[in-house]
């Protein structure tokens, strides 16, 4: 379990984390999200002790990262895959950081079996690719069988069937009883993955809640309908104050009005239905809608750039 209290830190003027209080349970996937800025790589390097809260605690099975006896046994993390020796080799690397904690050797060819580095393990750290170096991260994050993950970013750099891999990765560790802690700006993965949520704003907590209640939250709903007789739909709609917009296929999307009004409407009007079906926002769409007040960066940027974290 990880458990933080009142976790505050601040870089000159600016603050990073704004007082944070949250739990992350063992048995679930649990979801960190925030805009670029939001303080969730500086939460993370406080969890881990990398760096040191002006406020609060973060501890992992109710002790500081710091008083862990075996670190890797205990917690197993993910912030930079390629802070690597670039002239090492990944079962080299794996190596090291084994004796370290005084795991077996064993374990590191289990780790490069399971990441899929079998035909690049002795090769240099230096010459892999994005998505080689994050399946040495996982490794890394994995060799000492903790019970405890923090992951920022997991599926950086993976192909669609690595990504589908981590999915499903993720998934079986928690369903084993562990914590599992995963940063991500991938809002359709985490809508596949994550249980539960932690999200955040300009360092300050904005929900702590399921993936299903936080979309709730959303007030981004519509209705898809379906009916031969669109233009009539169209009338009855936009006269009782709702709003329509072509969908895909022939369908009607609604706004502004539920689907047990439009029924009514269609209803009254002897109007013909072939589909009237309740839509909520989207993982990405409630995301957006919530965190609005929080963006660090500004939208307005020449078309094609990219704001860097």
């Amino acid at each position: 379990m990880i458990e933080v209290r009142d976790l505050s830190k601040r870089y000159g003027s600016k603050v990073a984390v704004d007082h944070l209080t949250f739990t992350v349970t063992p048995g679930i996937v649990t979801g960190f999200l925030g805009p670029n800025g939001a303080g969730k790589s500086t939460t993370m390097r406080l969890i881990l002790g990398l760096d040191r809260p002006a406020t609060g605690t973060a501890t992992i099975g109710g002790k500081p990262y710091r008083e862990l006896v075996q670190p890797l046994r205990t917690v197993g993390a993910l912030l930079e895959a390629r802070a690597v020796h670039t002239g090492r080799s990944a079962r080299d690397h794996l190596l090291f950081l084994a004796q370290t904690q005084r795991l077996p050797r064993g374990r590191v060819q289990e780790m490069i079996d399971l990441v899929g580095l079998g035909d690049a393990a002795d090769k240099r750290a230096g010459s892999f690719s994005l998505g080689m170096g994050q399946r040495l991260g996982i490794a890394v994050a994995l060799l000492g069988d903790p019970r405890v993950l923090v992951l920022d970013e997991p599926v950086n750099g993976l192909d669609p069937e690595g990504i589908l891999w981590m999915r499903n990765l993720m998934k079986t560790l928690a369903g084993e009883g562990r914590t599992v802690f995963v940063s991500s700006h991938l809002m359709s993965e985490m809508a596949l993955t994550a249980e539960h949520l932690i999200v955040i704003g300009r360092g300050r907590l904005i929900a702590d809640c399921s993936t299903e209640e936080f979309i709730a939250r959303s007030s981004q709903r519509s209705v898809l309908v379906r009916t031969p007789q669109p233009e009539r739909l169209t009338e009855l709609v936009s006269a009782a104050g709702g709003a329509i917009l072509p969908g895909a296929n022939g369908a009607l999307i609604v706004t502004n009005l539920d689907a047990p009004r439009i029924g009514e409407l269609a209803a009254g009007a002897q109007l013909v239905l072939h589909e009237l079906t309740p839509q909520l926002a989207s993982l990405e769409e409630a995301f957006m809608e919530l965190t609005a007040d929080s963006v660090e960066y500004g939208a307005q940027r020449p078309v094609g750039s990219e704001v860097t974290p």
